[in-house]
C-alpha cells in the first residue's frame, strides 16, 4: 500500500482486537481515483453506508470519511482505493460489544495495469471448483468475510486467466472472484440473482440503470451454465477494470462483441464521473 490512514491518522495498521480482524465484522468498498477525482464517491459511500446498516454498524459521516479521502488524494492522483470499515476494537468472544466505535481504514494502491487487450480482445475465464455457501442474510453485501474468493482465486495460476466464475451450490453462475457478470441475450441483458450469496458491486448497479435507461431489458435471474454457453455475448464488471468483455471459456468462444462496447460506452463516466 502506498498509504493508509486509520481514523484519520497515518499509521501502519490496527488494534490486535480490532472485530474486523478477529472475526471479520466489516465492510469494504474498492474505487478509483483518476487526476485526483474520486470516481462515483456519493455512490460508493452509500452502497457503503447500506453495507453497515445492513450489518448493524453505524457507518462513518461522509464529511469525515470523505476528508481521510481527500488527505490521500493531495499527495496521489492516481491509485485505487480501499475504504474498510469495522465495528471497532472488542473483547473475546463472538457477543457484540455494549459499546463499539466504528474504525474506518482509507488506504491507497496503485491502479491496476491490466493488459490493453483485456478491455478490447476480450479475457479468457474458468469456472472454479469452489462453490459459493448460500446466506441470504448476508447476500449482496461487500463484507470482509472473503475466504472463499481467496480460495478460488488459489485454484488457478496461468496469467492468461483473467477470472474465474463462481457458482452456487446447485450450480447456479453467480459472480466472479472480484467481478460481477453479465450475458448479452437477443432480448437484452441478463444479470445473475445474488438473493443468497454473491457481491452486488456498484458497477452492476450502473450497467442496469445504464441499460434501462437506454431502452435495453435487463433482468436479474438465476443463471446455470448452459445458459451461459448459449449466450450471445458474456461480459465482467467493478470499478476498477470498468467492462471486460469474456472470450474464452474453455472450449467455449465469443468473438462478437457488440453490446459490450456499448456499455463500455455508456459507463464512459467511468473513466470521466460526475463531479
Amino acid at each position: 500500500m502506498l498509504m493508509t490512514l486509520v481514523d484519520g491518522r497515518q499509521v501502519a495498521g490496527v488494534p490486535a482486537d480490532d472485530r474486523g480482524l478477529t472475526y471479520g465484522d466489516g465492510v469494504f468498498r474498492t474505487l478509483a481515483v483518476r487526476n485526483g477525482h474520486v470516481c462515483w464517491w456519493p455512490r460508493h459511500y452509500a452502497k457503503l453506508a447500506a453495507d453497515c446498516i445492513a450489518l448493524d454498524i453505524r457507518p462513518p459521516e461522509p464529511e469525515t470519511l470523505f476528508g481521510d479521502i481527500q488527505t490521500i488524494t493531495a499527495r496521489l492522483a492516481h491509485c485505487a482505493l480501499r475504504i474498510t470499515v469495522t465495528r471497532g476494537s472488542g473483547g473475546r468472544g463472538y457477543a457484540r460489544p455494549a459499546v463499539s466505535h466504528t474504525r474506518r481504514i482509507v488506504s491507497a494502491g496503485p491502479l491496476p495495469d491490466y493488459p490493453a487487450g483485456w478491455s478490447t480482445a476480450g479475457v479468457a475465464v474458468r469456472i472454479c471448483d469452489l462453490r459459493l455457501s448460500e446466506q441470504p442474510a448476508l447476500a449482496g453485501i461487500k463484507h470482509l468475510g472473503r475466504l472463499e474468493n481467496v480460495l478460488a482465486r488459489a485454484e488457478w495460476n496461468d496469467p492468461a486467466i483473467a477470472e474465474g466464475l463462481l457458482q452456487d451450490s446447485a450450480g447456479r453462475i453467480v459472480e466472479g472472484t472480484r467481478c460481477n457478470l453479465f450475458l448479452v441475450e437477443k432480448d437484452g441483458l441478463v444479470t445473475p440473482d445474488l438473493s443468497l450469496c454473491g457481491v452486488a458491486g456498484l458497477t452492476r448497479d450502473l450497467v442496469i440503470e445504464s441499460a434501462i435507461r437506454h431502452g435495453l431489458r435487463c433482468s436479474v435471474e438465476p443463471i446455470d451454465l448452459k445458459r451461459l454457453e448459449s449466450a450471445t455475448e458474456v461480459f465482467l464488471v467493478n470499478s476498477l477494470i470498468g467492462v471486460w468483455p469474456v472470450a474464452t471459456l474453455g472450449h467455449l468462444k465469443w468473438r462478437k462483441f457488440v453490446a459490450a462496447p456499448l456499455v463500455r460506452k455508456w459507463l464512459d463516466a467511468f473513466e470521466n464521473p460526475p463531479a
